[in-house]
């Protein structure tokens, strides 16, 4: 789904125009889709301060990720960006409520600040999505290093990304909405001699 209305105003994808003329092969050994219309919240604080971690926890139902891991619970997910620092991302209805949750709840030197329509998210699987990633970026995203969970922020192609292994052939990448469409082809030229499905 590339389009969204949402209370009478119409939502467009930054990879509508890419994923519309995409070719779509199945039974490949790449695939690519993007997560489009999610809500993205960054939440800045201190996470020994009790009070903050618990309003946290509190309000998403998990507790504060430790330094490059994340939390799931249901379509949301927390992760670690920097050591005050987190990436909140879930269904992008629930958008404004939890961020005014959130800024009820907590207090003091922290911040609260909704990014949704600067981001993407990419999903990017397959018995060969590792491979890619090895042309991709120059982090060690080898299982030994980079297991289920795990959450970085680094270099890729030539642009940064967020990526999180989300199984063991399968990773989430959020973009720069300015950078997503860059993103994108990048990760389909270097798909193409496993075989990439794209998916809407």
């Amino acid at each position: 789904m590339q389009q969204l209305s949402i209370e009478g105003v119409q939502a467009v994808s930054p990879l509508f125009k890419e994923i519309s003329q995409a070719s779509q092969r199945p039974n490949l050994s790449v695939h690519l889709k993007e997560l489009a219309f999610l809500g993205h919240l960054v939440l800045r604080g201190n996470s020994q301060n009790k009070q903050f971690s618990a309003a946290i926890e509190t309000v998403l139902g998990v507790p504060l990720p430790s330094a490059l891991q994340s939390e799931t619970k249901d379509e949301l997910s927390i992760s670690w960006i920097s050591p005050d620092e987190w990436l909140v991302i879930f269904p992008i209805t629930q958008a404004f409520e939890m961020e005014r949750r959130l800024r009820l709840m907590v207090d003091g030197h922290c911040a609260v600040v909704n990014v949704s329509g600067g981001q993407t998210v990419l999903s990017l699987s397959g018995a060969n999505a590792l491979q890619v990633l090895h042309k991709s970026t120059p982090y060690d995203v080898h299982e030994r290093n980079f297991p289920v969970g795990k959450v970085v922020t680094t270099v890729f192609a030539k642009t940064q990304v967020i990526i999180r292994r989300t199984g063991p052939e399968s990773w989430e990448l959020t973009v720069r909405r300015s950078f997503a469409a860059y993103v994108w082809q990048w990760l389909t030229d270097a798909s193409k001699e496993y075989g990439v499905e794209v998916s809407a």
